[in-house]
């Protein structure tokens, strides 16, 4: 009776999992896990019970995609900067990591709250940050100007973390881009920080992204910045002055480019977010977790622009980028996945260990209680 009840117990516990609503596995982004995601547990964002945008977007797979070009990127979004409308997806609101597409969020926060002509010290702790940087450093002098076009034509990291200190530190801007994203219906983005560097609970999607690019070029200093060939930028200390250069291949080589912000890390792989108009008709396009080859990136979103600007204007859409957060009730969420706390200890570059899922552990853990109960049973 003993070993039957514990049987009972053992398989009340393995069994399955009430699905949440939405796709399995898209409540959060796929591993590989960059180091700097393991320093601490991050519950991912709720999953809403109805899809943003509309209930064909909440789909696994493409949306709307009848004759539209085959891209790479595992998942994309295709819509009319002007009315919202989506005229074609890929799992929209999978759950990617944004790299330095996050910027575009960043931005929109600094424009809200930041003077433009405000001056902004830079500091030797902006030589220092991880990755891609404009040229900033101790003893120059920056206006926010200045700064958001070192974010948004040479990504810079640098001037991401100068213009978090000119709001009051990178947890406060994080914070208030958390809650910009939450009230315009970015609801499926979670920044870890403000450059778009991984770290712990990192998300977004390409709904979100095209829907933040949508808004943010609302705002005159963003379009204008970002659609800049280059600009003088101070130099500082004993360096001189120099020119920062737009990176982006979208702008320079696509007929009718608006601009575009992209990212790369080897957590999130290549992400872009751009817009471009033809014949008094605009098109914003955000595809994340994409690879360069065999076709660049940027070849492939112009690839879906193309395709965009051929389709009749009046074609029936299959969804809708909002302009605020909708109304909705909060689904109960798979388990999240378990990653080990290791704050205790500096992050390692070695290979991490792959942690089993919750039902595993346990399935294992029984398989083995099970065992022994048989062998004392036997003896």
């Amino acid at each position: 009776m003993q070993l039957l009840g514990i049987i009972a117990v053992v398989a009340a516990l393995v069994a399955p999992v009430t699905p949440a609503p939405g796709c399995p596995g898209q409540q959060a982004p796929p591993p590989p896990f960059a180091r700097e995601e393991l320093v601490a547990a991050v519950e991912p964002l709720p999953w809403p019970a109805e899809p943003v945008g509309g209930p064909q977007l909440g789909t696994c797979g493409e949306a709307g995609t009848t004759g539209a070009p085959q891209v790479g990127a595992a998942s994309w979004v295709l819509a009319d900067m002007d009315s919202g409308a989506v005229l074609a997806a890929r799992a929209p609101h999978a759950r990617h990591r944004p790299a330095s597409t996050l910027k575009v969020l960043t931005a929109i926060v600094a424009v809200r709250y930041l003077d433009p002509d405000a001056v902004v010290d830079g500091t030797a702790e902006d030589q220092q940050i991880e990755g891609s940087k404009a040229g900033i450093g101790p003893g120059g002098h920056y206006t926010v100007r200045q700064l958001l076009a070192g974010l948004l034509l040479n990504s810079g990291n640098d001037t991401a973390q100068a213009l978090a200190r000119a709001q009051g530190g990178d947890a406060l801007t994080r914070a208030r881009m958390a809650a910009v994203a939450g009230e315009l219906g970015a609801l499926d983005t979670l920044p870890a920080s403000v450059s778009g560097l991984d770290g712990p609970g990192m998300a977004t999607s390409a709904y979100d992204l095209a829907l933040l690019f949508r808004v943010a070029m609302r705002e005159p200093l963003f379009a204008g910045t970002i659609a800049t060939r280059s600009v003088a930028f101070p130099g500082y200390g004993d360096r001189p002055g120099f020119v920062v250069s737009n990176t982006s291949h979208l702008l320079g080589q696509y007929p009718g480019a608006l601009g575009d912000k992209t990212g790369f890390t080897d957590a999130a792989r290549h992400t872009i977010v751009g817009a471009a108009e033809r014949n008094g008709r605009r098109l914003v396009v955000a595809l994340v977790r994409g690879e360069q080859h065999p076709v660049p990136l940027w070849k492939q979103a112009a690839a879906l622009l193309d395709w965009g600007f051929a389709q009749p204007a009046d074609a029936q859409p299959v969804g809708t980028l909002v302009d605020r957060a909708p109304v909705v009730t909060p689904a109960v969420m798979n388990p999240p996945a378990v990653v080990p706390d290791v704050t205790a200890q500096e992050p390692s570059h070695a290979a991490v260990v792959p942690v089993l899922p919750i039902g595993l552990a346990v399935a294992a853990g029984a398989t083995a209680l099970l065992l022994t109960l048989r062998r004392r049973a036997r003896r």
